[in-house]
């Protein structure tokens, strides 16, 4: 139950994916494009499909599908958070970035029927698929927990 205070760090990412998706949507705007470098830029994109536009044309079932599916999962993962012990507080922030990741994007598809993406890396005619903040936190999450289940506990302070 102890490691339930990391949950905090959902919140804040939330908040952070939630107001640079704002900004993106009425600031941005469909039209604006803001290069930063020769090789990445800030461009609204409307995703209603998953990762890299996946299932995009499905006729709407998608929707339904994966805001139940970050539903589930992120109720799995608070339980999961409560049940951790002491030494694996690493999980717990790994966790708690896919929680926020999956609830940012699932807000989106509540609210728009898309998911607003934004952030936009690319190489002469190679575009890699746009993405956003949710996206980052659920790929970080991820990648910490692959770390750990290859044996590089990546916060953990203690022995097991």
């Amino acid at each position: 139950m102890k490691h339930l205070k990391w949950l905090w760090l959902a919140l804040i990412v939330l908040i952070l994916d939630q107001a640079t998706k704002y900004w993106a949507e009425h600031i941005l705007g469909w039209d604006g494009l803001i290069p930063i470098l020769p090789i990445f830029d800030l461009s609204l994109v409307h995703n209603t499909g998953a990762a890299f536009g996946f299932l995009g044309s499905s006729g709407g079932w998608q929707h339904v599908f994966f805001v139940s599916l970050a539903t589930v999962i992120s109720i799995a993962l608070i339980i999961a958070i409560a049940k951790l012990q002491s030494f694996e507080r690493h999980l717990a922030v790994a966790y708690s970035l896919v929680i926020a990741g999956a609830i940012g994007n699932a807000i989106d598809r509540v609210v728009y029927q898309y998911v607003v993406d934004f952030i936009h890396w690319f190489y002469q005619d190679y575009h890699f698929p746009h993405f956003n903040i949710a996206d980052i936190s659920i790929f970080i999450g991820a990648a910490l927990l692959f770390a750990e289940a290859f044996g590089k506990p990546f916060l953990n302070t203690k022995q097991r």
